[in-house]
């Protein structure tokens, strides 16, 4: 969750810490800090609260350094104080760490080292690893004591530590969160993110599980716990460092919306056939005859991410035929689940470093199943531990609301269930070939949809007071009204549910009256009618009704009333990719309902991007 950066070069390190760090801040905002070394002295300036608030105590108490780390922090043990931001030190303010994570045994850890004479003055877990590293100090250096250190430490964390006694170094050690080590000209970083570094260097080397890397000014040096070298193999990003900034949008949600045509332009790009009808899927690892012998499919996800399984669920038994259970990451190894070698387990995560999912997925590899990810980061571990990947190409995603990940991810299961259709022949070619033109309309209509941006703002600015929402979906609509649901509740801080509608009746209903507006998706599908007939139970109550359906028909209108009501019209498309587009003016509501109430879109409380902490 937290964020790290740290650097060794020639550049300026104040000023490169807090660039990179501004770039991470999507991974926690609590607080944040920065250590830096100077002349054999090390410094630290802390606070409490956004990044803004460090800038403020630097600019009143300047640091200058050769080399240093910094860290913005999502709390997990220890209050959002000054005092419980890292850095953290040991007794003697000799060794620094900063920490992604939680150690699982830091209470037993420090009431050992406390019997031994150490000092702690914090609420952190944290500070248990510096005295840890102190204590177990030899002559064999900062990166020895740390590797003594880790034999003692239980849990997930991603570590960077330097001392002021082992001068122009820096140890990162991974056991479950992102660590990922740039390589420069004369010049290395560690960082928690690719977008810390990416304005400095587009070469990096991903740290894997019980990997440590120890930086110095000549180079970088990978081992494992045990001091084993370990061969690592650059990645090349391909990203636009620009693509990170906001492009002159007010918020980085509304630029990542408004980016959606590309990422599914992007995700699909070379990836189909019109004229063949052929889906070409190399990258996947999962040869014809794997997909055919496979059974049973198992989605694995947290979050939005989730949420794109359940659509991914309609899709692939719609198109493949084959059945599929979905699961969330935090529950599945909790239940015993069946899984074997017919099994294809599939891990949806933007990231590739979400924790929950990545321990489901071993659990899943553990009894027998194949691997999957569809995954945004190339290189992640979540790629790295599956038999293959497909990537979404929807390019960096600094928003915690994750829009253009969700619909890329849904391009990418479509992919995923025309791929398996094609290997099981559950479809003829002419078939393939509509599904493929249907996709490859996709971001025009998104495009036509992003033109009610005007339209969406003016609803937002008659319901941004409500306090209670309600937003009912049939079918493959369904999850996109859970997702609708949850984007409201994480921008805009408003109660609200998603639910199936054909269940409205079974509990939620009594909750509509005019105080409770009902955003209900109804496109022209098979289902129509019976939306039809839950959107007038809802008018029924009193309930102020936001529509989502097919552009041309006004059958709606016949049941709403043009002064309370609103509808939003979408293109018609097939009913599989509707999902995809109908999400976009939800996406936009909850936007602008987050801008009216004064809410920081791209950073809501309580919440960080990337979840690498169970």
């Amino acid at each position: 969750m937290c964020g790290i950066i740290g650097y060794i070069g020639q550049r300026q390190v104040v000023p490169l810490i807090i660039d990179g760090l501004r770039k991470l801040e999507y991974r926690g905002y609590d607080s944040a800090g920065i250590a830096v070394v100077s002349n054999g002295e090390l410094s630290i300036r802390r606070s409490a609260g956004k990044l803004g608030n460090l800038e403020t105590v630097l600019a009143k108490d300047p640091l200058a350094g050769e080399y240093g780390l910094g860290h913005t922090r999502w709390a997990t043990h220890g209050r959002p104080t000054e005092e419980n931001a890292h850095p953290h030190r040991d007794c003697h303010g000799r060794i620094v760490v900063v920490h992604n994570g939680i150690i699982e045994n830091y209470l037993e850890l420090k009431r050992e080292l406390q019997s031994q004479g150490h000092t702690f003055v914090t609420e952190t877990d944290t500070e248990v690893v510096a005295h840890l590293v102190e204590r177990e100090w030899k002559d064999d250096g900062l990166d020895g004591a740390v590797r003594r250190a880790m034999t003692r430490l239980r849990g997930l964390f991603a570590l960077v530590l330097l001392s002021a006694d082992d001068p122009h170094k820096l140890v990162a050690v991974r056991n479950g969160p992102p660590v990922v080590v740039g390589l420069g000209d004369d010049e290395f970083f560690v960082a928690s993110d690719i977008p810390a570094i990416l304005a400095y260097t587009r070469n990096v080397v991903f740290l894997g599980d019980q990997e440590m890397a120890v930086v110095t000014k000549t180079g970088a040096l990978f081992t494992d716990f045990a001091g084993a070298p370990i061969a690592k193999t650059p990645t090349r990003v391909t990203w636009d460092p620009i693509a990170a900034e906001k492009a002159g949008y007010k918020h980085f949600m509304l630029k990542e919306i408004f980016e959606q045509p590309a990422a599914v332009r992007d995700t699909v790009l070379g990836r189909v056939s019109l004229e063949t009808g052929t889906i070409f899927a190399d990258e996947n690892g999962l040869p014809d005859d794997a997909l055919r012998a496979v059974d049973r499919i198992t989605l694995i996800a947290c979050g939005t991410s989730w949420h794109s399984a359940l659509v991914g669920k309609f899709l692939i038994e719609e198109l493949a035929r084959v059945p599929v259970e979905v699961d969330y990451g935090s529950e599945y190894r909790y239940r015993r689940p069946l899984s074997g070698p017919t099994t294809l387990a599939v891990a949806i995560t933007q990231s590739g470093e979400t924790a929950d999912t990545l321990a489901a997925l071993r659990e899943a590899k553990q009894q027998g199943a194949r691997s999957l990810a569809i995954c945004n980061v190339v290189g992640s571990m979540a790629t790295r531990e599956s038999d293959g990947t497909i990537y979404t190409h929807a390019g960096p995603e600094i928003g915690v609301a994750s829009p253009k990940a969700f619909t890329s991810q849904l391009v990418a299961l479509y992919l995923l269930a025309l791929n398996m259709a094609q290997a099981r022949g559950t479809l003829t070619m002419e078939q393939r070939k509509q599904h493929i033109a249907d996709l490859l309309q996709l971001p025009q209509h998104i495009e036509q949809v992003l033109k009610c941006a005007p339209q969406i703002e003016d609803i937002a600015s008659r319901f941004y007071n409500r306090t209670d929402f309600l937003y009912l979906g049939r079918g493959i609509n369904y999850p996109i009204a859970l997702e609708g649901a949850l984007k409201l509740k994480e921008i805009s801080y408003i109660h609200a549910e998603g639910y199936p509608a054909g269940e409205m009746k079974h509990g939620p209903i009594a909750l509509i009256d005019e105080r409770m507006p009902v955003v209900a998706i109804a496109p022209h599908d098979h289902v129509f009618e019976k939306m039809q007939g839950n959107i007038q139970e809802a008018k029924a109550r009193g309930g102020a009704v936001i529509a989502i359906t097919t552009a041309g028909d006004d059958t709606l209108w016949r049941l709403l009333d043009r002064t309370s009501d609103s509808i939003v019209a979408v293109p018609a498309m097939s009913p599989l990719l509707a999902p995809i587009v109908i999400t976009i003016p939800l996406q936009l509501l909850s936007y602008h309902i987050a801008v009216r109430r004064g809410c920081d879109v791209d950073q809501p409380r309580n919440l960080a991007k990337s979840v690498t902490v169970e």
